[in-house]
């Protein structure tokens, strides 16, 4: 039986709580729209609909992310994701050679 869990982000909620981290982070480097546009490569509507809505490619989040320099951050995500099951670690060690 799966459980539903109420308290979890939409992917609505959670691209918005990303355009808003990314755009403080724009803020407080005092950069402004146009400046990351052309330092990103990313037009300048697409990265306005992205602080607005948090639509953005995943490419050109990345080529944000790497104009201000928190590429890193990215490069982190999902690196240590702990497994949800007893099978999911059944089944990884039946993988390992």
């Amino acid at each position: 039986m799966e459980i539903f869990n109420f308290e979890r982000k939409t992917s609505v909620e959670i691209s918005r709580l990303l355009a808003g981290r990314i755009r403080a982070v724009r803020r407080r480097r005092r950069i402004s729209q146009q400046r990351l546009s052309e330092a990103s490569g990313v037009s300048l509507g697409s990265l306005k609909r992205f602080e607005q809505t948090g639509e953005v490619a995943l490419l050109s989040l990345i080529k944000i992310a790497i104009a201000l320099e928190i590429d890193d951050e990215l490069l982190h995500l999902f690196e240590e994701v702990k497994p949800l099951s007893i099978e999911e670690i059944l089944y990884e060690q039946d993988q390992t050679p």
